[in-house]
């Protein structure tokens, strides 16, 4: 149902009601930011990539559509200020914060198991860190965003099969990563 309400908000945004991108913001810029926190791993970047994305919904919003998916428009949007961004300053994910990963650590856990867990989260972090981008991209969008498949085909203008298989392969490269930084041998 918000997927709709999104449809129209900014249909109402694309209209000329600029001031209800303010809706949209309240609503996504948290998920947004944690999308940017996980392929940057920068606090500060993530927070002015949010707000070029914003800028840039307003700057391009006659190009949404009546029939367009509000999210893949988002996350299309999101993507291309991050490429921009990657390509003028040749950003290199150097991960030290382990802050977008702290909420994956869970209260009920006894004090070695969060130690466990929060070790294994490292090492996750930094796997992730060291996959390509196309592959940390899709596996944030569909692990981390919980988008849908076709809603990532959509973003990256390619075939649901096409998008299972890039996240096949991402995840068989992060489990390697994730096993040679933990000194285990992947299986």
């Amino acid at each position: 149902m918000e997927a709709q309400a999104d449809h129209l908000v900014m249909l109402a945004v694309r209209d000329g009601d600029v001031e209800r991108i303010g809706v949209l913001f309240d609503r996504h810029h948290r998920m947004l930011f944690n999308f940017f926190l996980r392929l940057t791993a920068n606090r500060a970047l993530s927070e002015d990539l949010v707000q070029e994305v914003f800028f840039r919904m307003l700057k391009y919003r006659q190009t949404f559509q009546p029939a367009t998916n509000y999210t893949a428009w988002m996350y299309q949007v999101a993507r291309n200020a991050h490429l921009d961004q990657t390509r003028k300053h040749r950003l290199e994910i150097v991960p030290d914060d382990d802050a977008a990963w702290r909420d994956a650590a869970s209260a009920d856990l006894d004090p070695l198991e969060q130690l466990e867990q929060t070790q294994d989260i490292g090492l996750l972090r930094r796997a992730l860190a060291k996959l390509p981008l196309e592959k940390r991209e899709v596996l944030v969008l569909s692990r981390f965003q919980n988008l849908k498949y076709g809603e990532i085909a959509e973003i990256l203008n390619c075939e649901i099969g096409a998008v299972k298989v890039r996240v096949y392969r991402a995840i068989r490269e992060l489990s390697q990563i994730f096993y040679e930084l933990s000194g285990e041998k992947a299986s």
